[in-house]
């Protein structure tokens, strides 16, 4: 499976405890719980993983967790604290992959839909009918995230590329500068002694024009 695909399963699986879980008597002790999970939270982050990929999918998971636990034991789709799940859908695109918007909004409306009271009216629905519009916007900002990233990535190997030329060179000009010294008879090792040198001030003037 891909890792999107992953990601995707273990979402949805924190979707299903984010609407389980405030339905029993678990529900009492939500502080506890939300606090809980944040002391877990740093506690991985800080010894066992730091960063990456992990990382990201373990804050979301946490941050999923606490968010529809506070909306769903504050009155679900009435709940005050509803437009946190708009912050939760972009956190998740930008924390994981841009298609992970779109599977947890699908997830989400599908267990909005199956806790919504029969006979509701069309204003009950437009939270519901909010995520759908809102996913685009979540899933745009991830994918230029995910372009910054891959560019990021791609000018630090192209500067470790060009530092490791750049000692390359400037070592293969100091060893003939040596040979040169070492086996000095005239005009001839000088004028190869000053090519090197010559040729060493251009490759750093390169690269710090390239900078």
């Amino acid at each position: 499976m891909t890792r999107e695909i992953i990601h995707s399963l273990i979402l949805i699986f924190a979707i299903v405890l984010g609407f389980v879980y405030p339905h029993t008597w678990f529900s009492q002790y939500d502080l506890q719980i939300s606090a809980g999970l944040f002391i877990v939270l740093y506690v991985i982050k800080k010894y066992v993983v730091k960063n990456g990929s992990s990382s990201r999918l373990l804050e979301s998971v946490v941050f999923t967790l606490i968010i529809l636990g506070i909306i769903n034991t504050t009155g679900g789709l009435q709940s005050p604290f509803f437009f946190l799940i708009y912050f939760l859908l972009f956190s998740l695109s930008l924390l994981l992959e841009p298609v992970i918007s779109i599977t947890t909004t699908l997830a989400l409306i599908i267990f909005f839909l199956l806790g919504l009271p029969p006979n509701q009216d069309f204003k009950a629905l437009l939270p519901i009918i909010s995520l759908g519009f809102l996913t685009p916007f979540a899933m745009y900002m991830g994918q230029e995230t995910m372009k910054i990233r891959q560019l990021a990535k791609k000018n630090e190997k192209m500067e470790q590329d060009t530092l490791l030329f750049m000692s390359l060179m400037i070592k293969n000009h100091l060893k003939t500068i040596k040979e040169a010294i070492d086996n000095f008879m005239g005009d001839h090792e000088l004028g190869i002694i000053r090519k090197s040198v010559s040729r060493m001030e251009k490759l750093i003037e390169k690269y710090e024009k390239s900078q």
